[in-house]
């Protein structure tokens, strides 16, 4: 039946997948922080320097649905250990990179190292986890998701104003390293029986299978889409801040990731919300939230830039946690269906997002400024909001 909320076993799986996506977190949005220096440093545009962040979640989406079928049948603990840990080793390679152009690289194998951890992460927490408590369970997850993008942007910054973004990337990579190894030490055996083996060339048919299912296929959009936003806005704000009418310096700049903490603890609420109201409800507001955060953001003035920040932050974390813990269910429910399968393709739109929608919105910000990116914006969570809609009716 799963683990019960308030059971040792319980608490120790919550923590360490906590530390999962802490740490998973950490290895991928480090770079966003360091974007100005790195356009500074190897003189490329906004955009340009977005490809050393676009680069890892695009690894991470073209690897993350055959890496994450296959892999689950191999044993998630043990392949679960082995992405962290390849991930780490790319990370203190990274500070050795001679040109952007071999930065770039490394970030895109250390998504292709990632690829299948997220969707194991997820799965996992659905096959081990008593179903009434997944919401919760899965926003645990969303909320170390968050911390670890927090604390990778925050310490990546720190570093690279005092000693550079090469010590910054190796100091990133010695933080990931740690939370690596207490996710091995807290977590528990697998109760859920192992998946059954499968093989690349029979992937076709699941896949197809989820993708035909328009409740899923919504809920895949909707990632996509909602990934284009937040990250085009965080990766994008920097740049805004560090130049008039603000002027701010770069280690206040950093500052700014600090609204991940909301988000975090909105992702928890949210899940168990979703268990006690219905996860539609759930999720429309939080993709209204996010479009209202985006207008509060426009003005240049700074307060109403940060709480523009800050809503828009609640409402992604509210809407990406219930939406990717539906997928889950939603994936066991169906039959033939794979709770893996299902969470990757997920990840597929969530990362495709953050890499496609996340470089688009550079080119809109060079050429169009702030106006361009809040009207970017709006188009991209309408759309959101729209498949959210049409989700909800086909659930009726």
């Amino acid at each position: 039946m799963g683990l019960e909320r308030g059971t040792r076993e319980y608490r120790r799986l919550g923590l360490a997948m906590w530390c999962t996506g802490l740490a998973t977190f950490v290895l991928v949005y480090a770079v966003q922080g360091l974007l100005p220096t790195l356009a500074q440093e190897f003189g490329v545009s906004s955009g340009t320097s977005s490809l050393a962040l676009s680069a890892t979640t695009l690894g991470l989406a073209l690897a993350v649905v055959p890496l994450s079928a296959v892999a689950e049948s191999w044993g998630r603990i043990r392949v679960m250990t082995v992405a962290l840990a390849s991930a780490v080793v790319l990370c203190l390679l990274a500070p050795l990179a001679p040109t952007f152009a071999v930065l770039v690289a490394i970030r895109g194998l250390t998504g292709v190292a990632l690829a299948a951890l997220p969707a194991l992460a997820m799965a996992h927490m659905t096959r081990e986890v008593a179903p009434r408590y997944l919401g919760g369970a899965v926003g645990l997850l969303i909320a170390g998701n968050g911390i670890g993008g927090l604390c990778g942007r925050l310490i990546a910054s720190g570093v690279a104003d005092l000693a550079g973004w090469r010590a910054a990337l190796l100091v990133v990579g010695l933080v990931s390293l740690g939370c690596t190894v207490v996710f091995r030490l807290l977590l528990p055996a697998a109760q859920a029986p192992p998946a059954e083996p499968v093989r690349l060339r029979d992937l076709g048919g699941p896949v197809l299978r989820h993708l035909r299912d328009r409740r899923l296929l919504g809920l895949f959009g909707i990632a996509f889409l909602l990934m284009s936003t937040f990250v085009t806005m965080y990766n994008y704000l920097g740049f805004r801040l560090l130049r008039p009418p603000f002027g701010l310096p770069a280690a206040v700049v950093a500052l700014i990731f600090l609204g991940y903490v909301a988000g975090s603890y909105t992702s928890t609420v949210a899940g168990r919300l979703a268990d006690r109201l219905g996860r539609v409800r759930v999720l429309a507001v939080g993709v209204g939230v996010a479009a209202a955060g985006a207008w509060i953001a426009l003005p240049g003035w700074l307060p109403s830039v940060l709480l523009g920040l800050i809503v828009l932050t609640v409402g992604f974390f509210a809407a990406h946690s219930v939406a990717s813990g539906w997928v889950g269910r939603r994936s066991a429910e169906l039959p033939g269906g794979s709770p893996a399968i299902g969470s990757s393709l997920y990840l597929l739109g969530y990362y495709g997002g953050s890499s496609i929608g996340g470089t688009v919105g550079g080119v809109v910000y060079d050429h169009l400024g702030w106006g361009g990116i809040t009207a970017y914006l709006t188009v991209l969570l309408a759309g959101a909001l729209a498949l959210s809609l049409l989700t909800t009716r086909e659930w009726r």
